[in-house]
């Protein structure tokens, strides 16, 4: 990925940036969260709700390592992980999905039900 890429996504509006995360991920069938060093997810809260951040590269994760994230690690997963773990993980701690935020800003959130249809329609059109 080039910084011109970076660069011009970066800038776009949340429901944009979702709008590229679900095509990425549609495509490349990985997607990039940050966990702690004991191997944790990382959550972020908003409002006393609790989000759980995804990105469609390492590079946008990794421009959120700062105030207090510096330390967390960047996580690769796949579909098979967002099938048989993270789908549950999400459900069962509560939380709604931060997609795509930017630095310390937040992305565009979602629920569970909104993610899974909104990806699960990207899929379809690779059949």
């Amino acid at each position: 990925m080039n910084q011109k890429e970076i660069d011009s996504v970066i800038v776009l509006e949340p429901l944009e940036r979702y709008k590229y995360f679900i095509k990425k991920v549609a495509d490349a069938e990985v997607f990039f969260t940050l966990i702690d060093k004991n191997c944790d997810y990382v959550l972020s809260e908003l409002e006393e709700q609790k989000l759980f951040p995804m990105w469609s590269s390492i590079e946008y994760a990794e421009l959120c390592k700062i105030n207090g994230w510096e330390q967390h690690i960047v996580k690769t997963l796949d579909l098979d992980d967002l099938e048989n773990e993270i789908i549950d993980f999400i459900a069962n701690e509560g939380c709604l999905i931060n997609v795509f935020p930017v630095y310390d800003n937040t992305g565009f959130v979602v629920s569970l039900t909104e993610f899974s249809r909104d990806l699960g329609a990207e899929l379809s059109k690779y059949g």
